[in-house]
C-alpha cells in the first residue's frame, strides 16, 4: 500500500496547514476533495451509496471532535466540583460507621468500606481527567 506522507505536499499547503488554527477541518476537506477526485478519475470505483457513507462517516467524526473540544471549552463549574469532593468526603465517613455497625466482622467492614469509597473516588478522578481531554493547554 501506498502512504501519504509529507514528502507529497507542496510547501504551500504545509505552511498554510502549519498557520491555520483549524487543522482538523482542513485535512478533513483535503480528505473529502481527494475521495471525490479518485471517485470521478475511476480510481475508486464504488457505488454512490457507499461513497455518501464515508462522508458521513467523515462528518460524524467530526462531529465527535467538535463535542470533545466542547468539554475543553466548557469545564465544571467550581462550586459544583468543591460540592462533589464535600459529598464525597461525607460518604467516606459515613461508609466507615455505617458498615461498622452493620457488619460484625471488622476486617470485612474495613474491606467494603475501602471497596466503595475507593470506587466513587476512582470515578471522581476519572471525571476530572475526562474534563481536560486535551491537557492543561
Amino acid at each position: 500500500f501506498e502512504f501519504i506522507d509529507l514528502d507529497d505536499f507542496d510547501a504551500n499547503s504545509l505552511e498554510f496547514l502549519e498557520n491555520s488554527c483549524n487543522k482538523c477541518e482542513i485535512t478533513l476537506q483535503w480528505v473529502q476533495r481527494l475521495v471525490v477526485e479518485a471517485h470521478n478519475a475511476g480510481v475508486v470505483k464504488i457505488a454512490p451509496p457507499l461513497l455518501t457513507r464515508v462522508f458521513n462517516q467523515l462528518g460524524n467524526g467530526i462531529v465527535l471532535l467538535h463535542n470533545a473540544q466542547k468539554l475543553n471549552d466548557f469545564p465544571m463549574p467550581f462550586p459544583l466540583s468543591q460540592i462533589i469532593i464535600f459529598m464525597l468526603v461525607l460518604h467516606w465517613l459515613l461508609t466507615a460507621f455505617v458498615t461498622a455497625t452493620a457488619v460484625g466482622n471488622s476486617v470485612w467492614a474495613a474491606f467494603i468500606s475501602f471497596v466503595v469509597v475507593f470506587g466513587f473516588w476512582g470515578v471522581h478522578y476519572i471525571g476530572l481527567e475526562l474534563e481536560q481531554p486535551f491537557g492543561d493547554d
